[in-house]
């Protein structure tokens, strides 16, 4: 099976004037494989894909690279559905079934479009490009498969379904008022089970107003309209973005105690989904192009395929093995200091920080983890110079390059910012070098404020949340990158993230922050000094009450169920983490 793309956005036809149409071998001997007209109302190219001989011309030679032209198994068959002539197309559905269902695969090959079709928010069209989708003709195509009833109930709205969206930053801009007057909340009359909600989400901000909440208390907050409902099947979409290890941890705990419901799940950090998931369904493919759903695996299998790269049931190998680097020496010296940073103190009203003095490396990297609101912020802030402490201005005479949490919208090309030509190849930047910033996705925003970070010449590079928005391919092609970065230009690096496998991947010292409440309102957070990453792990993960063990066959980190023989035993030892 031959299938040709065109990413319309990207197709600049007046720039080349119809190169694709003119070099096309089969147009040269008269044919019309590749067709335009320019005074039409769809002034683009449109490729026959049933002509098309797969030369691959047309895809090397478009100087905008907005065509692709691919030849995929012929078993693989019909597209499920399909977004126009030479649009994207997505192979298979998953099955959900009682419990949660886990979906893991990079950004743009269709996760959304999945939970809109097992949502009944589209119908599929069978690749029928012509006309809308038709429930009789889809329940037809998926006669005696386990899918067919489920979709014969979507089709007569016999399910009733609640989404949780990717981006909860929109709502401030709905949502208008205090959260308890949005949720309803009455003290006195209140259901018991969005009681339960709101203390197993800890949603203690009922009196702010929504336009004043930060990352998490927005997710924390979708999370928890989504769950309220009365709903047969529930749909979450990456809710762990923004909150840390802790308020990922009292999530699980929230949907472990959801019974006899169908959940679907598409997450990236793959230490929660691994937590969470009863099934996994890898989706596989190509950015833009197309994206074919997998068969049912069991959780484990289906993560470390995943990370492999190839799915043995489908015989099929999408891209080269990931492998975490366990073998390498966690507690190796590294003999150039870089900076030391002194002892300071940060006061707020009902806030105040605590930092021991600590020193960081040529070529090392401290990875930053923590609770939301112990400081971690406040601490990367005062090092990169754009906040004082109580004593003065913490000065480590270095250059030092910083990348925010929330990042600065700006109104403004992407190539106005100079990146350097390496990280623009190496974050795949430029497809994105002509938009403006105000109009750029949360991880293409992402993924340029890194490259920005990067591209300035400096000593420290100060990094928080990194992982945000990203999918598990590119927050681990950004672990790789970081890692040969600050070994072979000898820099130093500080990384805040709460997404444990990546910490685990890029950290050769770890800083553990820790919260406690003083007396009333006033809370303290203190910094622990630069320890190695065995007794940072686990101090870390003692504070919050979880253990890790390791994946032999990748080397991965898995969080132990609570309570299982593995899990007390570790703790019985004291060993919360597993280095090796």
């Amino acid at each position: 099976m031959r299938i040709a793309v065109l990413n319309k956005d990207k197709c600049k036809y007046k720039d080349c004037n119809y190169l694709c149409v003119r070099l096309c071998p089969m147009n040269k001997r008269g044919g019309k494989t590749v067709i335009a007209d320019s005074e039409s109302q769809n002034p683009k190219p449109e490729i026959n894909e049933a002509m098309c001989t797969g030369c691959g011309i047309c895809a090397n030679r478009c100087p905008a690279e907005a065509i692709h032209i691919i030849n995929l198994p012929d078993e693989i068959g019909t597209p499920i559905h399909q977004y126009g002539k030479n649009g994207f197309r997505i192979f298979n559905l998953p099955s959900p079934k009682k419990g949660v269902v886990g979906i893991v695969g990079k950004n743009g090959i269709g996760k959304s479009t999945t939970l809109k079709i097992l949502s009944g928010q589209i119908i599929p069209n069978l690749s029928n490009i012509d006309r809308e989708g038709n429930w009789d003709e889809v329940i037809k195509y998926f006669r005696g498969r386990e899918l067919q009833d489920f979709l014969l109930k979507i089709s007569k709205n016999e399910l009733k379904f609640s989404y949780k969206p990717q981006f909860v930053e929109g709502i401030r801009k709905l949502v208008k008022g205090k959260v308890r007057d949005v949720i309803k909340y009455d003290a006195q009359n209140f259901d018991a089970h969005k009681r339960n909600l709101l203390q197993g989400l800890n949603i203690d901000f009922l009196d702010n107003d929504v336009g004043e909440l930060s990352g998490g208390e927005l997710q924390k907050l979708a999370i928890y309209v989504c769950l309220s409902k009365d709903a047969d099947i529930y749909l979450l979409d990456e809710p762990s973005s923004y909150l840390d290890v802790e308020e990922r941890l009292n999530l699980a705990k929230v949907i472990g105690g959801i019974q006899d419901k169908f959940i679907i799940l598409v997450e990236h950090d793959l230490a929660l989904l691994d937590y969470l998931s009863d099934y996994i369904y890898v989706i596989f493919g190509k950015q833009g192009a197309y994206g074919i759903i997998s068969n049912i695996k069991s959780t484990r299998i289906g993560i470390n395929e995943y990370l492999d790269g190839f799915l043995k049931a489908e015989n099929m190998r999408f891209r080269d093995s990931i492998k975490f680097e366990v073998i390498r020496a966690r507690n190796r010296k590294f003999p150039f200091l870089l900076a030391k940073y002194p002892s300071f103190t940060k006061s707020y009203e009902h806030f105040r920080l605590v930092v021991g003095g600590g020193e960081i490396y040529k070529g090392q990297i401290v990875g930053v983890l923590g609770k939301n609101a112990s400081g971690k912020t406040t601490f990367i802030k005062i090092l990169a110079g754009v906040e004082m402490s109580d004593d003065a201005k913490v000065n480590v005479n270095l250059k030092i390059s910083y990348k925010p949490q929330y990042i600065s919208v700006m109104d403004m090309k992407v190539r106005q910012l100079n990146l350097k030509a390496e990280l623009i190849e190496k974050f795949s930047i430029k497809d994105l070098l002509e938009k403006n910033i105000d109009e750029l996705s949360g991880g293409e925003l992402q993924k340029v404020a890194i490259a920005d970070c990067l591209s300035k010449d400096a000593d420290i590079y100060l990094l928080d949340e990194p992982s945000a928005y990203l999918d598990v391919e590119e927050r681990l092609n950004l672990a790789k990158f970081l890692r040969s970065f600050a070994g072979e230009k000898e820099k130093g690096i500080f990384v805040i993230d709460h997404d444990i496998l990546f910490i685990d991947y890029i950290s050769d010292a770890m800083i553990v922050f820790e919260r406690k409440k003083a007396h009333d309102s006033y809370v303290e957070g203190y910094a622990s000094s630069v320890l190695n990453v065995r007794d940072g792990m686990n101090k870390f993960l003692k504070s919050v009450g979880i253990t890790f063990r390791r994946e032999p066959e990748t080397g991965r980190p898995r969080a132990n169920k609570l309570d299982s023989v593995i899990d007390r035993g570790q703790k019985e030892k004291g060993e919360y983490y597993y280095a090796d």
